[in-house]
């Protein structure tokens, strides 16, 4: 027993000094650690300061029941329970026992209010006790925090976000997922929390806690008028053509800023959402608006000019064992190289490039590299599509490549890309990068602010400029974007309709199509450039892109046109601007004038019906049955509307 009681007590003065150093810390370690403070993250801007998205502050109140002296616990006991009482609508007296309760139960984390936000919190902090703070009064905050877009779905794939799953693998799509590591996560805090027991952990301050440092703000180039009209009419034609998902974007032609971005996919129940950023990130082949490129090709290669005659045949040529077709029945025969874009001839364009550069594609390849199409644009938004532009070599390339290349085939840009050209050739030659940052901001303060990037300083001579500007006119008055035409407003673009997953063994029997419109508007002075495109409309209810894809780019212009007057910049359009400000005139008088009243709708646009209804002072539904000008309307103007009343408006 003596030699046992020996090897004890040198075993107690082991661990007490030869040891000890090793366990205190690991007792440390296991009751105190330390925890990271997460710093609120940035916000995100519309380019006229509104709030695209934010991190709401959410925090949880607690008590420490036991940190407070007996005598300050006893004084202000009665009057927080009176306080809280008033904010929770329980009984004081309850409270006062359960809190009683918590102190005799040594309970240091005991819960008073959980999720709540900032004027809550606010609120309950300057309650009697916790007022006193964390060493006196017991007071215990903790505050995580929740992204919210106030847009809603609008852009919400654009505008993006950061989150990382269990595994620690972190997604990032959209401004805020590409420009969270730089500029808006912020420095994360620290501070020590410590175990109280049953799994739970108190903060605790001391010097050593460092608070974090916030995220800065960043102001896009998004304008959220326009973002809200391209969204709305791509949503509209996407629903009339049951397609399975589509894109807009409109860009401003001088700076190259975004103005509005919108991408929506259709769900297995029918309802669209923003899926995927398809104008960033999906290549494909763009069909007839790659037309343009190969045309002003072989314009500046001065092989061709535009009154330069070129034999389309009844509709059907074969280039190399492989026929190519027209969509006109019967062909249009001989025409001009101006007139075979307007109507879109694919045996036109075929015949041109092939002709002339059919011993020399590297000509032809050197100008699409001299613009840059073979390359990424390099935006800053994560995800950019690859494009892919064959070379004599390559697995894809056959005789029948440069033919095919003619009229869209046989490559793949992303839709950015096809914008980025077009608004090049809108802004006299100078192709620029899309842009969707405007600049960082601290506050007021700002820390960095984004300019143009220029990509090609001129793409083309002004003589070929100018030509394809006026083929691009004249596609819309007279050729195969004729029904786009507008006496008040001009616009200028290419259509196009091209199949896709022909290969596919079903296509016959299921064909599917990429329709397609890109342009600029006003033609005289381009104000800003648009893309839109949407994927497998259904062919039952239409495929070419006038149909499908130029209404939307029709309304997207007038609505900008509309809401933007351009009368101090476009003199030669001051004449016809008469109509249109007419008609915001009286759309604006009878908005003021009727607010439960129902107002007389039939000769209005659809669409401004649709915004003079749903913003009245009664909550109503509409329903629209076809599009363009209401023509008849199922409540009688001057009846009194009510709450969920429907209104059935018929348009043609």
């Amino acid at each position: 027993m003596f030699i046992f009681g020996i090897a004890v007590v040198f075993k107690l003065l082991s661990i007490q000094f030869l040891q000890g150093d090793k366990y205190k810390a690991l007792a440390t370690e296991r009751v105190v650690k330390d925890v990271i403070i997460p710093a609120n993250r940035g916000n995100v801007y519309s380019v006229n300061g509104n709030l695209l998205a934010t991190s709401i502050p959410k925090y949880d109140i607690r008590l420490d029941a036991l940190t407070s002296s007996n005598k300050t616990f006893e004084k202000y006991v009665k009057p927080f329970c009176d306080s809280l009482s008033e904010y929770t609508g329980k009984s004081s007296a309850k409270l006062e026992k359960a809190i009683r309760r918590a102190r005799v139960n040594k309970n240091r984390y005991y819960l008073l209010a959980r999720n709540i936000g900032y004027s809550d919190y606010i609120r309950i902090r300057n309650f009697p006790l916790l007022k006193l703070g964390a060493f006196k009064g017991g007071l215990i905050v903790e505050q995580t925090t929740k992204r919210e877009h106030p847009m809603g779905g609008i852009a919400q794939r654009t505008i993006g976000y950061e989150r990382v799953d269990d595994k620690g693998n972190v997604t990032r799509p959209g401004i805020d997922g590409a420009f969270g590591v730089k500029y808006l996560r912020g420095v994360d805090g620290q501070r020590k929390k410590q175990q109280i027991g049953k799994g739970q952990w108190k903060p605790l301050s001391d010097a050593n806690e460092i608070e974090p440092k916030d995220g800065y703000d960043v102001y896009t180039t998004i304008d959220v008028n326009i973002q809200d009209i391209a969204h709305h009419a791509l949503l509209k034609q996407l629903e009339l053509y049951e397609a399975e998902h589509g894109c807009v974007v409109v860009m401003e032609v001088e700076t190259g800023e975004i103005r509005a971005i919108s991408n929506l996919g259709r769900t297995s129940s029918g309802k669209y959402y923003e899926k995927l950023n398809y104008a960033v990130g999906e290549s494909h082949e763009p069909g007839s608006t790659f037309k343009v490129m190969a045309l002003m090709a072989a314009l500046e290669d001065k092989v061709i000019d535009t009154a330069t005659v070129v034999d389309t045949k009844k509709g059907r040529k074969r280039f190399y064992g492989r026929y190519i077709h027209d969509s006109k029945r019967g062909g249009y025969g001989e025409i001009s190289v101006a007139r075979a874009l307007e109507v879109s001839s694919n045996i036109g364009l075929a015949t041109i490039i092939d002709e002339h550069y059919s011993e020399k594609p590297e000509r032809f390849l050197n100008r699409i590299k001299a613009w840059k199409l073979n390359k990424p644009l390099g935006v800053s938004i994560i995800g950019e599509g690859e494009p892919d532009i064959p070379e004599p070599g390559d697995k894809k390339w056959s005789k029948n490549a440069l033919p095919s290349m003619a009229y869209g085939y046989n490559l793949e840009l992303t839709p950015l890309q096809t914008l980025a050209f077009y608004n090049a050739i809108a802004n006299d030659g100078e192709l620029i990068k899309p842009r969707f940052l405007k600049a960082i901001k601290e506050f007021d303060k700002e820390i960095e602010t984004f300019n143009k990037e220029v990509i090609v300083k001129k793409i083309s001579s002004d003589e070929t400029l100018n030509k394809t500007k006026e083929i691009l006119k004249h596609v819309v008055v007279r050729g195969t974007g004729k029904k786009l035409y507008s006496k008040t407003f001009s616009m200028a673009g290419k259509t196009g309709t091209a199949r896709t997953e022909y290969w596919m063994k079903d296509w016959e029997d299921n064909p599917r199509y990429i329709s397609s419109f890109s342009g600029y508007f006003p033609v005289e002075n381009p104000k800003y450039s648009c893309i839109v495109v949407i994927h497998k409309p259904s062919t039952e209810v239409g495929f070419y892109g006038a149909d499908v894809s130029g209404p939307v780019f029709k309304r997207v212009a007038q609505k900008i046109y509309t809401d933007t007057p351009l009368i101090d910049e476009v003199n030669s359009l001051e004449v016809k601007m008469g109509t249109v400000e007419d008609e915001y005139e009286s759309f604006y008088k009878t908005a003021q004038t009727y607010k439960t009243i129902m107002p007389n709708v039939v000769g209005m646009p659809a669409m401004d019906a649709i915004v003079l209804l749903e913003n009245m002072q009664v909550d109503l539904k509409v329903k629209l049955n076809g599009n363009g000008i209401v023509k008849a309307q199922s409540i009688k103007k001057s009846t009194k509307l009510k709450d969920k009343q429907t209104i059935v408006l018929k348009a043609s």
